[in-house]
């Protein structure tokens, strides 16, 4: 017997990648940052678009005109989770390059910039 695996619809972008990119951007990444907004007065990374998963109903109706379902996007939060699961709803929007940040913001900031506070 052989089960059929169900592939996620997005890839995990390391934090490293993330800081090569950030540092030189190249490319059209849309960057998306779904931590809370005392989250963001925390600890934030620059050109991330924040869009509170708490907030949902707010900006869930305004993604398609704010955000390309065809570019590479990149979803981000503090550990992985929220973003993974933003990633998993924005596929069902018809998303298809979709990448969460593996450990998020605090693995960025242990990895690649310590002057990211971590909370």
């Amino acid at each position: 017997m052989t089960f059929a695996s169900n592939p996620l619809p997005y890839s995990d972008l390391s934090v490293e990648h993330l800081g090569q990119y950030l540092a030189a951007p190249q490319g059209n990444w849309q960057l998306i940052d779904v931590r809370e907004p005392e989250e963001l007065a925390l600890a934030s990374l620059p050109g991330f678009t924040n869009l509170p998963l708490s907030q949902f109903a707010r900006w869930s109706e305004t993604m398609a005109g704010q955000f390309q379902a065809q570019q590479p996007t990149v979803v981000l939060c503090h550990h992985g989770r929220r973003s993974a699961q933003m990633c998993l709803w924005l596929a069902q929007q018809g998303f298809t390059q979709l990448h969460n940040v593996a450990g998020g913001i605090d693995a960025y900031a242990l990895v690649v910039d310590p002057s990211v506070p971590r909370y």
